[in-house]
């Protein structure tokens, strides 16, 4: 996670509420307790008999440690993981493909959007792309530029302008920050919206987020996936 500073906070805080969304309603998610991103890796890994895994954004490997598969490339300019370059970079030279792809690189949307639609070239026939942090609960969570330290950024961005692609479904569980889950087959509900991704506010998605992410719980999941 990028380093933070306090002026640096309340220059972009001041910049984002000025000129860019000022919306001071919050949300309040169900997430499940006790059930984490690891938890239902876990559960995809053994229910589809998956055998390889990329993660893009290790950080401190509080998510790569844990994963238990035969084949792992943990992706991080800074730390973490076990190739040491950019996403942008890491596809560039990659030539692998996988089975379940975890996406929680730099949470913006346009840097999402390439990660996503990158991992889709390397994707295994039956395998998912699962994308972290899709459901922040307020105007700060996800405002860029960051002004906070828990941040979701605007990944939500990405799930919604990717739900209009007609081969990509896409759902999204509420567990863990919201993780977004992409199959690479026909889009059995093509999101309409009448904005573009760039004028989206955070107002839009306060009202709008269940239809604009295709929200499921974690027990709709079990059945789906």
């Amino acid at each position: 996670m990028e380093k933070l500073g306090k002026f640096r906070k309340i220059i972009n805080k001041i910049y984002y509420k000025t000129f860019v969304d000022n919306f001071n309603f919050k949300l309040n998610y169900n997430f499940p307790n006790n059930y984490y991103r690891w938890d239902l890796i876990e559960y995809l890994i053994n229910k589809n008999n998956y055998n390889s895994y990329l993660e893009i954004g290790c950080d401190k490997d509080q998510l790569f440690s844990k994963i238990k598969i035969e084949n792992k490339i943990g992706v991080d300019p800074v730390s973490g993981g076990n190739i040491r370059k950019t996403s942008d970079e890491f596809f560039k030279m990659n030539s692998d493909k996988f089975d379940i792809i975890f996406i929680d690189g730099l949470h913006i949307y346009n840097q999402v959007k390439k990660d996503i639609l990158n991992s889709v070239k390397f994707l295994n026939e039956n395998g998912i792309i699962l994308v972290h942090d899709c459901m922040p609960d307020s105007l700060g969570k996800q405002a860029v530029p960051r002004y906070k330290m828990q941040w979701n950024g605007d990944v939500w961005k990405a799930i919604v302008d990717l739900r209009q692609d007609k081969n990509l479904d896409i759902f999204t569980c509420e567990v863990d920050q919201g993780i977004g889950l992409i199959k690479k087959k026909t889009n059995s509900s093509i999101l309409k919206i009448d904005k573009q991704i760039n004028q989206l506010k955070f107002k839009d998605y306060y009202y709008n987020y269940k239809s604009y992410l295709r929200v499921i719980k974690l027990n709709d999941l079990k059945k789906m996936f």
